[in-house]
């Protein structure tokens, strides 16, 4: 079986790099080119004005081009991940990758560029070569001691920012990690005796950025597959670990271990072992860093030292040392103030901003995103998430100051708390936002029954929950067409093995079921044959009446057939203890960021009451997603222009939002052009409350409109679409659409798998 996952597992990640087209990555023009004068404005002749400009000042290259946010991502493949040499063609994959994250984290442009040159000086003189493409390079899998050849070469002779993130993003989050596992056991670097092992770029980058920050020379012992590197040593030697050369007899890591306060690890499984540990200094600090086998586990390290503080490489222990809380935002920093280089005062300031984020207060937002996980500075919150919004106002404000004080900023921005502001506000503008909820679903275990489990897009999704969470998937449906469409759509799960079923022909708790459903629906004339009947053939029945006697703890339906009839059955047997449907509530994901529409299901001509329910579900969701909701009313009429039936309803919602003294930010009633463009509404509302940021919640006077949006955002604005969600159940049930996708499913799932009191 675990060979059919891991095939299973590599199908899928195949598919997701073929379909719908080749790669991540595409390239979009930022400009229109609707008419011919656009054309002239874009090209010939009009392009040369802005060529003339540049000849005359290259630094306006920044201002008429893609350069000031543009990285070449540059890699020879020689050190890929954990695949080794693999070459520069088949490092594609992984550039692509990295050049996605800048993007989907920082809004940064990103080309990557593949080497065929293991020379390192002729790598090095052809990456030059790119300086007037680029406002800066990111040096990526180059092998050891290459890699320290190439960056060299490379930041001595141009005035854009090297950087090598393989060296220098490892050193900067375990820098910041290093800084508050000391304040934690109230040690300081000049007084800490380190053990490393691992002699490659990384290990070589985190020792020196260790004596940057205090530590003393001395008091590193770094070790390699070949021992202690000590003075005299000549195999697998070069400069850069004959810097930490000890003069000494001593030869092991098991000789040196003794006494070390921080063991940073860097090289593969099972190097340190739990005696090697129990010899260390009181409270020691563990930092096993080999992915995706640290050199020991978490659990080892507890067995001989309860009170160790530990770090690894891997998302699901506390305390991952991930360089995506790093390289985004130190060259968003870079970039926005045209930084030469990124030099020790950057770095220095990357480390120190991400060590006082995971000291601070966690943010509500940060909370709601990783609901569930406690996020307070301490033993298991060294560094903050990789998901926290504030990373990048934090992080890229502090690196740009440090670049500006330092002297290499060649474009010093004006109002540097201004620039904070305006990176705080755009923190959200990613698809990723999906990602603290899976991480928040990892760390819980509930149990969620999906009504049609024959379809092969439940399938499907049944399959990622267990490979990508904690979740249980209970699947309602007969077990040999379940098992026979499993198998033919390629799938190593199997009934009864992986997943709970349900089979409504023949499950032994059937009289439990229809004797459940009977006593909470006989007076409103449901009798026994009735229940008996739709507890064999009624699916969604059957999966709220699972939820109801807490066999399953959320329903997810409507794959098929229509809303309000699943929705009908939800209201009757789970719309109890005060929980009733409030609204659907849609969130598509698009390049400009989420956008949430409601109510496009529930109540198809709501009562203005009604309308503020769901107002008032529709923040306490968006908050679910780290996000500060701003929400429109939106109607025909626009700040009272026109005396129409959604005009007057509209503002009789907002009446009754008045009056309750709701805590989020609210106007209305307007056009959709008016909540999402800034401009457009302060020329009709200068005064709005909803000052100088679009809405990212639109809530419509009736259904049709609501739905109208949602279909035309998922089908030609290209939308991803999650939901709709179900407010007001209490995260008991939520109905999907017959046109939801598998990855949709697998991400009303990971919602439903995120275990709320109650959220509405």
């Amino acid at each position: 079986m675990d060979d059919r996952r891991q095939d299973n597992a590599r199908q899928a990640a195949l598919r997701y790099h073929e379909f719908p087209r080749p790669g991540k990555l595409e390239i979009r023009a930022t400009k229109p080119l609707a008419n011919g004068r656009d054309l002239s404005l874009a090209y010939s002749p009009g392009v040369a004005e802005a060529c003339l400009e540049i000849q005359a000042d290259p630094a306006c290259a920044a201002r008429y081009t893609a350069r000031g946010n543009l990285v070449a991502v540059v890699s020879n493949g020689t050190a890929v991940l954990g695949l080794g040499n693999i070459g520069a063609g088949a490092s594609k994959p992984v550039m692509e990758g990295k050049a996605v994250l800048f993007k989907k984290f920082a809004n940064i442009d990103c080309f990557d560029i593949e080497v065929n040159e293991t020379d390192p000086v002729k790598l090095a003189a052809i990456v030059r070569a790119l300086e007037p493409t680029f406002g800066a390079i990111n040096l990526e899998d180059i092998k050891a001691p290459d890699c320290f050849v190439v960056e060299k070469l490379c930041r001595e002779s141009m005035n854009i920012p090297v950087f090598h993130d393989d060296q220098h993003g490892t050193a900067i989050v375990v820098g910041a990690a290093a800084t508050n596992a000391l304040r934690v056991t109230g040690r300081r670097f000049e007084d800490i005796k380190v053990v490393s092992t691992g002699g490659g770029a990384a290990g070589i980058a985190c020792l020196n950025m260790l004596l940057k920050l205090g530590v003393k020379r001395e008091n590193i012992w770094l070790c390699d597959i070949h021992g202690l590197v000590h003075e005299g040593r000549n195999v697998d030697m070069n400069p850069q670990k004959a810097a930490f050369a000890q003069a000494t007899d001593l030869r092991t890591l098991d000789e040196v271990i003794g006494g070390a306060d921080l063991f940073l690890g860097l090289s593969g499984p099972g190097v340190l072992k739990p005696e090697m540990v129990a010899r260390m200094a009181r409270r020691p600090i563990v930092f096993a860093l080999a992915n995706p086998t640290p050199e020991i586990s978490p659990e080892d390290v507890r067995e001989v030292a309860p009170d160790a503080l530990i770090a690894t490489g891997r998302s699901d222990y506390p305390n991952q040392v991930n360089n995506v809380l790093c390289f985004p935002f130190i060259f968003r920093g870079a970039l926005d103030v045209g930084a030469t280089e990124i030099n020790d005062a950057m770095q220095i300031a990357c480390i120190e901003g991400i060590a006082a984020l995971a000291r601070a207060t966690t943010s509500a937002e940060a909370a709601a995103a990783y609901r569930g996980e406690t996020l307070t500075f301490g033993p298991n919150y060294l560094i903050p998430k990789p998901f926290d919004p504030r990373l990048m106002g934090v992080v890229a404000t502090a690196v740009a100051r440090a670049a500006m004080e330092s002297g290499v900023a060649t474009r010093p921005l004006p109002d540097i708390h201004a620039y904070k502001r305006h990176l705080d506000g755009s923190v959200f503008r990613s698809a990723l936002i999906m990602r603290p909820v899976f991480d928040a679903s990892a760390n819980a275990e509930r149990r969620i029954v999906f009504a049609e489990g024959e379809d092969e897009r439940v399938l499907r999704a049944a399959n990622a929950m267990l490979e990508d969470t904690n979740d249980v998937p209970i699947l309602i449906g007969r077990p040999e067409v379940i098992e026979m469409r499993a198998e033919r759509a390629g799938l190593p799960i199997r009934p009864n093995v992986d997943f709970q079923i349900v089979n409504p022909e023949d499950d032994p708790r059937y009289r439990e079921y229809w004797e459940t459903y009977h006593t909470l629906m006989a007076r409103r004339g449901v009798t026994p044959d009735i229940a008996r009947a739709i507890m064999r053939t009624n699916t969604t029945a059957i999966g709220a009446v699972m939820v109801h006697r807490n066999e399953a703890d959320s329903l997810i339906c409507g794959a098929f057939g229509q809303y309000t009839w699943h929705l009908r059955y939800v209201r009757e047997i789970l719309a109890r203890g005060g929980l009733h449907p409030v609204g659907a509530l849609s969130m598509m994901i698009q390049e400009e960021g989420p956008l949430f529409i409601a109510d496009t299901q529930v109540h198809h001509d709501p009562t203005p009451q009604e309308v503020a329910d769901t107002a008032m579900g529709c923040a306490r969701h968006v908050r679910r997603f780290g996000l500060t909701p701003r929400i429109a009313l939106c109607s025909h009429s626009q700040f009272g222009n026109l005396d129409t039936d959604s005009g007057r309803k509209m503002r009789a919602a907002m009446d009754v939002l008045a009056e309750r003294e709701v805590d989020f930010v609210y106007d209305g009633e307007m056009h959709v052009d008016a909540a999402l463009d800034p401009a457009v509404r302060a020329r009709l509302m200068p005064k709005s409350r909803l000052g100088d940021e679009p809405a990212n919640v639109l809530v419509f006077a009736g259904t049709d409109a609501a739905s109208a949006v949602r279909n035309i955002l998922k089908t030609r604005a290209q939308g991803l679409e999650v939901g709709p969600i179900l407010m007001g159940m209490g995260n008991k049930a939520h109905i999907v659409t017959p046109s939801i996708t598998a990855r949709g499913l697998l991400n009303i799932s990971a919602l439903a798998g995120t275990p709320v009191a109650h959220y509405g």
